[in-house]
């Protein structure tokens, strides 16, 4: 990685911090370090759903035509632009469960019945694929017990594989896997590369093209700082056509307003995976969150995560704390696994004085964000190492 004199811009400005922190309450009286379960509410996304429950209060049902639509249609423009997606290559779906399923549903395994995926993924990923007994589902084992190296991909990954499915970042790990060279694998063996990217989206940048992957999920609910109930789904233009989702509804039809059942046929973008009507208070929430990323920008925020992330890991190794990461730092992200044999008990001690973090087996996991500071980061390892 090339050295930057200037890594962490918001490091430089304290008085920007300062500005960015007062957009999230939580900060003012919790020590929040928990962006990979929720993200922070900001006064910006609070605003945008105060909005949407005026226009319900004063509009009713017409607030979805003069107001309503249109929100979603910003949501969409600014996703693709966020991912560094053409129009009508992002679609709006009610969860990252739901969007695997669109996919899932859109793909025929008779010619190619494998599906490659990972022990470190989170399993609703594999959860699609078990369900469906015509799926031989590989899942390749982590050496480490972090990460999974590309070169176990590509000996698995042959001329029966329909997708490559798995994570951009591991959920339990932290570990930032190569999408570029994932998209690649696939492509040489003529299969798809199907990426689950809610735990990477929001805190490490994310260009679908540059990359080259055929599917892309992520959402709102954590380093995007828009909440629950919504997710992101890219799917690459040039294999739009060619995908016909056997589960659908009303939005996924080109002309959902003319109410016609003989006359159905599917959108020519990827509109024709959503599956109905979007969560609204979510749609505004998440122009707010997404509003504040886009204005610090995400280069901006993976340094300054970078920065947070090296200063938290430096802290607990001095204090006696083992950790469970990559090896290379370039594959490490703003999750952090502190070992602890009791991390439930540690997690709900830590809350009951307003520290909020989460657990995962034999770990607690620490997930700063840009908005966090150093010093929340010493008074954390203090607290935490007398545990």
């Amino acid at each position: 990685m090339a050295h930057d004199p200037h890594p962490d811009p918001l490091s430089d400005h304290p008085a920007r911090l300062k500005a960015l922190r007062s957009e999230f309450p939580i900060l003012a009286d919790r020590l929040y370090l928990n962006s990979c379960s929720l993200g922070a509410l900001s006064t910006r996304a609070e605003a945008r759903l105060s909005d949407f429950l005026t226009q319900w209060h004063t509009m009713g049902a017409s607030a979805w035509y003069e107001h309503w639509l249109a929100r979603c249609d910003e949501l969409r423009g600014v996703m693709e632009a966020f991912f560094g997606a053409a129009p009508g290559e992002v679609a709006l779906s009610p969860s990252t469960s739901v969007a695997l399923s669109s996919i899932a549903e859109s793909v025929d395994f008779r010619a190619r019945p494998r599906v490659v995926t990972t022990e470190l993924d989170f399993p609703t990923l594999g959860y699609q694929f078990l369900a469906k007994p015509e799926v031989d589902l590989v899942v390749l084992e982590s050496a480490d017990g972090v990460g999974i190296e590309p070169e176990q991909f590509a000996q698995a990954v042959d001329e029966r594989t329909a997708l490559l499915a798995t994570s951009h970042v591991f959920f339990t790990t932290g570990f930032r896997q190569d999408l570029g060279a994932l998209a690649a694998i696939a492509r040489d063996a003529g299969a798809l590369s199907l990426i689950d990217g809610y735990q990477g989206a929001g805190q490490v940048a994310v260009d679908v093209k540059f990359a080259g992957v055929d599917v892309y999920t992520a959402g709102p609910l954590k380093w995007l700082l828009g909440g629950p109930g919504l997710s992101y789904l890219y799917v690459r233009e040039a294999l739009i056509e060619g995908l016909r989702p056997r589960i659908t509804s009303w939005f996924a039809t080109r002309n959902p307003f003319d109410f016609d059942l003989e006359g159905f046929a599917f959108r020519d973008d990827a509109r024709r995976f959503e599956m109905g009507t979007p969560a609204l208070a979510t749609v505004h929430t998440a122009l707010g969150g997404q509003s504040i990323i886009d204005e610090v920008g995400i280069d901006a925020i993976e340094a300054r995560n970078r920065t947070l992330t090296r200063h938290l890991e430096s802290g607990l190794l001095d204090a006696g704390i083992a950790l469970t990461h990559a090896s290379d730092p370039a594959r490490r992200t703003a999750i952090v696994m502190a070992h602890h044999d009791d991390p439930a008990r540690a997690v709900a001690t830590l809350a009951e004085e307003g520290i909020i973090v989460d657990h995962r087996p034999g770990h607690v996991r620490i997930s700063p964000h840009f908005y966090n500071t150093e010093e929340e980061i010493d008074r954390f390892v203090v607290r935490f190492s007398r545990l």
